[in-house]
Formats: C-alpha cells, structure tokens, sequence
C-alpha cells in the first residue's frame, strides 16, 4: 500500500505522489526521457531493413533522440507477418533484415539515435516453433481446448523452464546487441483458464500469484544485469502500471488509443498518479486531428511520434521540427516539475493545466470543441513577482500571445486566452523577470 495525504486537494495530493513516484518507484527518476519514434503506425508487420534505415533519416532530421522497432523483426520457420505467428521464436526474420538485428543499433547510432526494441517475451502463437516443442509450457487446463486471444497463449512462468527461456529472450538478445537502450515489453493477452502444468494439483490455485512473483524475478534480474536499458511497460495499452510493475521500468504506455481528443481524457487519469516523465505520449494520424493539436497534447508527457515521417509533407515536417525544438526547451519544466491541474476536460469545452519548476512554468490548454475567449487562473507562482509569458508551438510565422504580467494578476484575475475553434489548443512558457 502507498499513502499520502493532502489538505488542500488532490492537486496537492498528487504533487506528494509524483515525487514520491521519481523517488522511489520509476527507475532513473532524475534522468530526462528521450524523444521517441516508433514505427508501429508506419509499417506495422510490412518492413525491411531499408525501410527502417530510412526512418532513421527522418528521425533525425526532426530532431528525435530514439528509434524503435516495434512487432515484426522476428520469426524464421513462422515469420512475423502479421499477429497470428511466430510469438515465442525470438530469431531474426532473415526476409526482413537479412544483416541480422545487430546492423540496425549500429546504422542508428551512425545517425546520432539510440535504438529500442519491441518483445512480447511471456507469450506464444500455436504457430510457432517454441509451441511445436514445448506445448506443455503454456498456461492451460487439461481437457478443455485453449482459448486464444489474439491469436497466442501465455507461457507458464511457474515453470522454471519456461520462465528461463522468458529470461533469455531479452538477455540473450541485450547482450549479442548492445546498441540496444529501450525496450518496450509488451503482453497482449490477459489470463483465461488457469492452469499450470508444472505446479501439482494441490498448488493450481498459487498460479496467478507464482506467476507475478516470476515475472518481476525476471525484470528485476533484467535492471540488474542491463541497467542503461530503459523499460517501457505497454501491456496492451493501460496494463501494468501498478507502481509494483513500474519499480523495474521508466515509463508506461497509457492506452493503445492515440486519438489526441482522447488522450486529453486518458492523461488526465493518469496524472493523479503518475509524473508527466512516465507517460508515453506519442503524435499519430489516429483521429485525423490537426497536427498542432497531436503535439501540443502529447508534450505535456514523454513525447513521442508514431508514424511514417517520410511521407509527412514540406510544412508538416517543419512543423514537427519546431515542435520538437520546442519541447526541448521546455522538457525539464514538464518532466520534472510540479503539476496544477487548472481546468478538467469533464467540465467544460476547454481544459487546461501547468508545470512549474524553479519558478519557471509550461501551460498547455485545449478545446476538442468550442471554446469562448476566457482568462485562465495559473496557481503556485509568486505573486509579488512579474512573469513574461511567450507562446510556444506555433504555427511557422505566428506570433500569438506575449505579455508581462504580474504572478498575482496571472492568479487571480488569469491569462486572457482567444477562443478556441475545435481542436483548438495552446502551450505557454511563463518566466518570472530576472
């Protein structure tokens, strides 16, 4: 059990949390998190080593700092090429990257990116060779045919065996590719007829127990033994983030909807309990939302971006530069300050919040509607002193709002923002005078 307390709300309340959370849960609580692009919604199952070389190109240009290769680089006798095979044969597809997987960190690091890695190390598909010789290492029930979910089972963890080979599809792999700094360990399936070949008939119920206890054996010798890889927990989107899970990892994919209009909803959640630096937050196509909009919601986590970078557009590219430039400047305040949740999307067309670190504060607003023109109240910034406010993110040749205002007016009476059109938003950087 975790406790805090608060006397002023739960702003305060999940400010104690955030610390306590970079303190003693996330790995490296003090260390910045990297600028991401997955390839995921560029390619999904449909790559070679060219195309992904070739976002490595893009990446760079925009001003990334990590690549990663999602599902699909794996499988030999069952290539990966779509979700109903080869889980379980962590072999490198030789039809998609003929040079092996140790090419990719090197060419990536040729371009000046670190490289991540996609496994889903506790499941199986059926059609796989890690099924065609070991169908006893998957969770089941005798007599009753499996039900599959996504087209795969999971492996029993109770099983030393089994939970060995979980073990050394990571390691093994780490190890023979040290380029490799980022995985994203994922679990697409939850638990349906529970039952362990390996534990006696007087221990099935200790399965569900046995097996978290296993698995966080394995992520915990994984920290020990590669402690410059970072973890990201995805768990199918939303799963595993319990700060027992999060002790092992550096951040946490919120949900599999990228939808930004959504995102404003899921993050939210998500903020009463966890710091911005442990929320993946990734700019996709998802929703056919404006671009400004996609990044000014996910800059208020860990950012991100999920797409085929080579096919955005002269002004899309530059504008993802930009935004990308700006996040850097304002990282620090987002990832490592304090929290003040101003508006709730539940209550209204606009929502709102801020970090504030050092006196220096970001605020991101957004309208997935309509929004009349209306002051937004800041909070925790010293009102006897007077704060230059800049907005950030612009669209290339915009101007927007500048003014200097004092920290009690900004409070009290509240930074006068224009109306919102839907999909509307802004990112204001506030400064007290020197």
């Amino acid at each position: 059990m975790v406790w805090a307390w608060s006397g002023r709300g739960t702003g305060e309340l999940s400010r104690k949390i955030h610390r306590y959370v970079r303190r003693e849960v996330l790995r490296d609580g003090d260390r910045p998190r990297a600028i991401l692009l997955n390839n995921w919604e560029a390619t999904y199952f449909d790559f070679d080593e060219d195309k992904i070389v070739s976002l490595f190109d893009g990446a760079r240009d925009l001003g990334m700092e990590l690549f990663l290769l999602d599902d699909g680089w794996f499988g030999s006798k069952h290539p990966r090429d779509d979700d109903s095979q080869g889980l379980g044969d962590w072999q490198t597809d030789p039809r998609k990257l003929p040079n092996g997987l140790e090419v990719l960190p090197r060419k990536a690091g040729e371009k000046g990116l670190r490289f991540g890695l996609w496994f889903e190390p506790e499941m199986v598909n059926p059609r796989s060779e890690l099924f065609e010789q070991h169908p006893d290492w998957l969770i089941q029930q005798p007599k009753r045919e499996m039900q599959l979910q996504r087209n795969q089972m999971v492996l029993d963890l109770a099983n030393p065996d089994a939970r060995e080979f979980a073990f050394r599809v990571l390691h093994d792999t780490l190890c023979a590719n040290p380029g490799i700094s980022y995985v994203k360990w994922d679990c697409n399936r939850y638990l349906t007829q529970p039952g362990s070949p390996s534990l006696g008939r007087d221990r099935q119920s200790h399965l569900q127990v046995e097996y978290v206890r296993a698995l966080y054996g394995i992520m915990e010798r994984l920290a020990e033994l590669h402690p410059g890889v970072e973890v990201m927990m995805c768990s199918g989107g939303g799963g595993r983030v319990d700060y027992g899970a999060m002790r092992f990892a550096h951040e946490l994919w919120p949900s599999d909807m990228t939808d930004p209009v959504k995102r404003i909803f899921i993050q939210w959640g998500y903020s009463f309990f966890y710091p911005a630096m442990a929320v993946a937050n990734h700019v996709t196509r998802w929703g056919k939302r404006p671009l400004k909009f996609a990044f000014d919601v996910a800059m208020s986590g860990r950012l991100g971006m999920d797409m085929d970078v080579d096919k955005l557009c002269c002004g899309d590219r530059a504008f993802a530069r930009s935004a990308i430039e700006a996040y850097k400047g304002i990282r620090e305040v987002v990832q490592f300050g304090e929290l003040y949740r101003l508006e709730s999307p539940y209550d209204g067309g606009r929502s709102s919040l801020m970090y504030l670190r050092a006196e220096r504060a970001v605020v991101f607003a957004y309208s997935p509607s309509e929004a009349p023109a209306a002051p937004l109240r800041l909070k925790g910034l010293d009102p006897e002193r007077r704060y230059h406010v800049r907005e950030i993110n612009l669209p290339l040749g915009s101007r927007g709002v500048r003014r200097t205002v004092e920290g009690r007016s900004l409070m009290e009476t509240g930074l006068p923002l224009p109306a919102f059109g839907p999909f509307g938003s802004g990112v204001y950087e506030v400064v007290p005078e020197p």
